[in-house]
């Protein structure tokens, strides 16, 4: 991922530009987690010191390649070579957040050998959001939308699994929550586009791409049971992180928590969780966890494998500001450059539902992004609005 590619009209975002979002995640939202971890376990002084000596990295040193032993040396040293010895505030934002997320792990021991080996060390913060009462007040809204007609309930659940997407808990480390009474709006809204590519009876399948576990993967999922259930989809693939990644990033283990919480639920939350789990069992509904998912580059750089997956099905739907940063290039466009421009590599036709809580973003009209930019408001970063755009 170079600085300056050819053909790129837009630089890649970095973390040096003083009051930057960016700058701010490296600067107080990654030092304020490393806390979190370390007061979230019982960790023994090797993963203490090693914390500290990545906190000193981070805040102060250059960006150190893993250890020879580590068992995807190779492939970082390949993704790192042009970053490696340089201040992490210097190379590509996107790059930088990935390869702390991998270091992290790595300090607290998960990828092993050792007994903290595969102990997720974000799992406390998402079981924690899985037994709020929140959760609970957001199922039992799914009993009165029982009875609602088909359309109404598609747009509904459609609407609770992109504003779901604010439910991030490593947005929450250095941000409180919006407050309930804010300026909620959509700056982008393809949803007609996105049914008519899933009308009811279409013999095909869907994918879903997810984002963040818990309060998110729980409306992720009543979606997916909708399509289903509904004909929308005959069967539907949900992509995963193959390990911990971004705090509340979902794995495989949080899909089988957030179905189990889904499932000893009373009335629908509960039909809906049966429903789930059977088509699990069944097959039409499939969970897949490929590497590329936790890689620092763009979708643009896929592998062919993931490419041949996503050319089979009508319809990839990308949950999240990860996701879509990947999906358009992680750097600053003018915001009203096409959605379909920046998602021409994509194999397939492709929709985005995501909450607005980083910079980057394409495909809005200018009469919009003129309004919103009079508005005075950290409209791109503060979680106060959304978008669902579609390329056909």
């Amino acid at each position: 991922m170079r600085e300056t590619p050819a053909g790129s009209s837009a630089p890649v975002i970095l973390s040096n530009e003083p009051g930057s979002f960016a700058r701010g995640v490296l600067a107080e939202r990654h030092p304020a987690l490393i806390q979190r971890v370390r007061e979230a376990f019982p960790y023994g002084p090797r993963q203490h010191s090693a914390l500290d000596a990545l906190l000193d990295e981070i805040t102060d040193g250059v960006v150190e390649p893993l250890a020879p032993s580590a068992h995807d040396h190779e492939v970082w040293s390949a993704w790192g070579r042009e970053y490696f010895g340089r201040s992490w505030f210097d190379i590509p934002f996107l790059w930088a957040e990935s390869y702390f997320y991998r270091r992290l792990l790595g300090t607290v021991g998960y990828f092993g050998p050792g007994p903290w080996q595969g102990i997720d060390p974000f799992a406390p913060f998402k079981q924690a959001e899985l037994r709020d009462a929140a959760v609970d007040e957001e199922l039992r809204a799914l009993d009165a939308l029982a009875d609602a007609p088909a359309a109404e309930r598609a747009t509904a659940l459609l609407h609770a699994a992109l504003w779901g997407n604010r439910a991030d808990l490593g947005f929450r480390v250095t941000a409180a929550e919006p407050a309930a009474d804010a300026a909620e709006a959509l700056v982008a809204d393809d949803s007609a586009a996105l049914w008519r590519l899933l009308p009811a009876g279409a013999p095909a399948g869907v994918a879903v791409v997810a984002d963040n576990a818990g309060r998110e993967l729980i409306p992720d999922l009543v979606l997916i049971d909708h399509l289903l259930e509904h004909g929308h989809a005959e069967h539907a693939v949900l992509h995963v992180k193959p390990h911990p990644y971004y705090v509340s990033d979902a794995t495989t283990s949080d899909v089988v928590d957030c179905l189990r919480r889904l499932a000893r639920a009373p009335g629908e939350a509960g039909r809906t969780g049966a429903r789930l789990w059977a088509a699990m069992a069944t097959g039409r509904l499939e969970v897949r966890a490929h590497a590329f998912f936790c890689a620092p580059l763009p979708y643009e750089e896929m592998p062919e494998d993931l490419r041949r997956e996503f050319e089979a099905v009508p319809l990839t739907v990308f949950k999240g500001d990860l996701n879509y940063r990947r999906l358009v290039g992680d750097r600053k466009w003018d915001a009203t450059v096409p959605f379909a421009e920046r998602t021409a590599h994509f194999p397939g036709a492709v929709a985005a539902l995501r909450t607005l809580k980083s910079d980057v973003i394409v495909g809005l009209e200018q009469e919009t992004l003129e309004t919103l930019e009079r508005s005075g408001a950290a409209w791109r970063t503060s979680g106060t609005h959304a978008l669902i755009q579609v390329r056909m």
